[in-house]
């Protein structure tokens, strides 16, 4: 029987339709939190995922924003706010990727990836924390990735937003800490998702060669990590990254 951690809590978890994302959802209705959905495009699937939430018999609801943007981000907030009450788990997992050589992008590229990768764990958090802090209780995890640590010339855009991502997390762990407000952060490596299996065959080959454990993660073992740094059980973990890839590091 799934012990019942977050009941009551209410969490917020941006690119929640689909991934990851969509695994981490399913975790925090299990463990009884009162979740809001966030989506940007594909309503379809979040209102899949909206209904195993309240098969778990908690509740929850769908909002499309778009993450990277201030003014959608606040009402995404106010309407959480409004169904729930304050949002005391954040999961910043909303994110862009995709592979480009150097004379593949310009600024115009790196500035899409900046404002969705960046820009948007940024708003999310800045328009929650302030209630967090009040309320001496806040609990975030940021979603990197094992990209920030490689040496990979076709991810120079991605991988730079992913370690600021991991920068992000260090800073605002010390500024919130007095708090009662904890931000960690997973860098997840190759995991089983509609991105993944998007993508060349012969590159995930390549890196499931590479990867000690010999295959990609299931999503729902990232949601497991979450679930331990939005937990009690890591009560004296923050500002920290646990980087998830089979040992490719």
């Amino acid at each position: 029987m799934t012990t019942v951690i977050f009941a009551g809590r209410t969490a917020l978890v941006t690119g929640g339709s689909r991934g990851i994302g969509r695994a981490i959802v399913r975790m925090l209705a299990e463990h009884g939190a009162k979740v809001a959905i966030n989506y940007q495009h594909n309503a379809e699937a979040a209102q899949e995922i909206l209904a195993q939430v309240e098969s778990c018999g908690t509740e929850g609801m769908a909002v499309q924003a778009d993450v990277s943007q201030q003014t959608e981000v606040e009402q995404m907030i106010a309407q959480v706010r409004a169904a729930f009450g304050p949002v005391e788990l954040l999961v910043n997992n909303a994110g862009i990727a995709y592979t480009q050589e150097h004379g593949e992008f310009g600024f115009a590229e790196w500035e899409r990836m900046f404002a969705v990768n960046v820009h948007g764990p940024f708003l999310t958090t800045w328009a929650v924390k302030d209630e967090m802090i009040a309320r001496r209780f806040g609990r975030i995890v940021n979603i990197s990735s094992l990209a920030a640590w490689l040496l990979k010339p076709n991810m120079i855009h991605y991988a730079t937003t992913k370690a600021a991502v991991i920068a992000f997390t260090r800073q605002c762990a010390q500024a919130f800490a007095e708090h009662n407000v904890r931000i960690n952060c997973l860098a997840p490596g190759l995991t089983d998702t509609e991105l993944a299996r998007s993508a060349n065959p012969g590159q995930v080959a390549e890196l499931i060669a590479s990867t000690p454990l010999g295959r990609m993660a299931d999503p729902a073992e990232m949601a497991s990590v979450v679930r331990f740094l939005l937990s009690e059980e890591s009560s004296f973990i923050t500002g920290q990254t646990i980087t998830a890839c089979g040992g490719r590091s």
